[in-house]
């Protein structure tokens, strides 16, 4: 718990308050945790604020900025106070991050290459990742069949993003190794390297499985969907097998009987077969998926329904902490036109839900009814605007929809604000 503790000693120095005061205002009794973010999404961000927010909430935020320029003057202990800040306040809204590569480095005069702040947060937080296509008239999914959104379940701990990986200088043994708190030892070689290559250790927890399969399971309980589970478990023989034993012992232990009760399915396949079956599939289920293959899927998935931009995210913890964000990236294309001073037509939508989705969760937690109205009413605000005819350039490409609108970022915004008012704001 050592990164948790030194994470809390940093939150003091790390947030601040923001909102209104006026007592028209919705009020908030508890902030939610705000975790700013990088490029176009975090300019979005602001106007989301600016425009659909503050006007009506007496909003109420733990401020961190997660922005990578502070990540690095700040070691990157911000990305972790704010995790710990999740675990205190059980509420949180993230921007979306840019996790640097080479390029970034160098861009950013970076003091290492930091690792991805979801990646840290998903680790202290030990949650699940659900993402749904958000569905709108006129956005048909490119898959013909799928007639209602298929929600990714991805696991939210360790695998690659939790990695040890080094380029091996050139021929030598490479060997697992195990050491037990008794000093006994369990080896086993990888690979006799005749000459330079790469190397990759990855690890996941029985316990942290164990969460993701239970939170899979409550979920479909609650939401009454059938539920599958990929992974390759005939090539990765122990780790992946690892997955799909807990799953299905858990099942038949806890889940069985109340499946069956209400009418719902667990099934177990090969990753490979679950993509075909997806893509002849009606929809209206839960996708359970491994840490990198829900993130790949996850992507596929909301494309193929219209847009990246166009699915909400939400982190569950085992004890309760929930964590909304966007699951597309920062937009670097349109930020560098944006600098430029050139007009973007930026997709918003999921950086709107990740904002309601935790004013929807922080007005039920504690007991604003005007809080969770709110959120409900600014979803369909968005939704009605859309199926007006006034879009991005992203929907506009793609939409079915005749003699569309095509907005650039703010005005899309002002937009939604303009229907919201007109629709929702004496109700």
């Amino acid at each position: 718990m050592l990164i948790y503790e030194l994470a809390k000693n940093n939150m003091n120095d790390m947030k601040y308050h923001k909102g209104g005061n006026k007592v028209d205002k919705i009020l908030m009794k508890v902030p939610l945790v705000e975790m700013d973010g990088d490029e176009m999404t975090r300019i979005l961000w602001q106007m989301i604020k600016e425009e659909l927010l503050l006007p009506f909430i007496d909003l109420k935020t733990e401020y961190y900025d997660l922005g990578l320029e502070h990540r690095n003057e700040t070691d990157d202990r911000v990305t972790a106070a704010a995790a710990a800040a999740t675990m205190e306040y059980g509420v949180a809204v993230k921007c979306a991050t840019i996790t640097p590569n080479a390029a970034r480095m160098k861009e950013y005069n970076l003091k290492e290459m930091w690792k991805s702040p979801n990646g840290t947060i998903r680790s202290m937080l030990d949650g699940t990742v659900f993402r749904t296509p958000i569905r709108v008239k006129g956005i048909d999914p490119m898959v013909k069949c799928w007639k209602a959104p298929i929600t990714l379940a991805r696991h939210a701990y360790g695998d690659v993003y939790k990695n040890t990986e080094f380029k091996v200088p050139g021929a030598g043994k490479a060997e697992l190794v195990f050491t037990a708190a008794d000093g006994s030892q369990i080896r086993e070689t990888i690979h006799d390297f005749d000459g330079p290559g790469i190397l990759q250790g990855i690890h996941n927890t029985a316990k942290s499985i164990s969460s993701f399969a239970k939170a899979c399971f409550t979920y479909a309980a609650d939401t009454g969907q059938d539920l599958w589970f990929a992974t390759k478990d005939t090539i990765s023989k122990k780790y992946d097998h690892e997955f799909k034993d807990i799953f299905q012992e858990l099942y038949e232990k806890e889940y069985q009987e109340e499946f069956k009760a209400k009418g719902i399915t667990y099934f177990y396949t090969l990753i490979d077969d679950a993509v075909a079956r997806v893509m002849r599939d009606k929809g209206g289920f839960i996708w359970a998926c491994k840490n990198y293959d829900g993130d790949v899927m996850s992507d596929m998935v909301s494309s193929a329904f219209g847009s990246l931009a166009m699915m909400t995210s939400v982190l569950v913890s085992p004890a309760g902490v929930y964590e909304y964000e966007a699951a597309h990236g920062t937009v670097q294309r349109h930020y560098y036109q944006h600098l430029e001073g050139k007009e973007t037509s930026t997709n918003s939508v999921a950086t709107i839900f990740a904002w309601t989705g935790a004013l929807r969760k922080r007005g039920g937690l504690d007991g604003i009814e005007a809080l969770v109205r709110f959120a409900d009413q600014m979803e369909a605000a968005v939704i009605s605007t859309i199926e007006s005819g006034k879009m991005t350039k992203d929907l506009a490409l793609i939409t079915s929809l005749e003699d569309v609108s095509v907005l650039n970022s703010r005005d899309f915004i002002q937009a939604v604000r303009e229907t919201f008012e007109a629709k929702y704001e004496q109700g």
